[in-house]
């Protein structure tokens, strides 16, 4: 049984990578590339974590899985949030079909 569950959980991690790998291929700008592999290659590096933690059930591995867990899902949104500010700020021009540009102008063309 805990082989059908770790089993479960390293699919379904590894799925969500291969759609994070998906998202860089398809996604048509810098700024919805890195949403798609933020969002979806953390969450499927948890998974593979967690089912490697749940296979091995030793407690030094889920410590460090849990870890590990816990480092990305704290700083992988906030990497992925300055380095698309910086990418914004660097004039990296946003989709064609943008709508809403949130930030409006940048602060260097306020005179334009």
């Amino acid at each position: 049984m805990i082989e059908i569950l770790s089993g479960i959980f390293l699919l379904l991690g590894t799925l969500f990578i291969l759609l994070s790998a998906i998202g860089i291929l398809k996604m048509p700008d810098l700024y919805t590339r890195m949403s798609a592999t933020t969002k979806a290659s953390t969450l499927g590096i948890g998974l593979v974590l967690i089912g490697t933690s749940v296979y091995w059930q030793d407690f030094g591995i889920a410590s460090r899985a849990l870890a590990i867990i816990v480092f990305l899902f704290l700083t992988a949104p906030v990497a992925a949030h300055i380095i698309g500010r910086a990418a914004y700020f660097g004039k990296v021009p946003l989709w064609e079909k943008t709508k809403i540009d949130e930030f409006g102008k940048r602060p260097d063309d306020v005179g334009d």
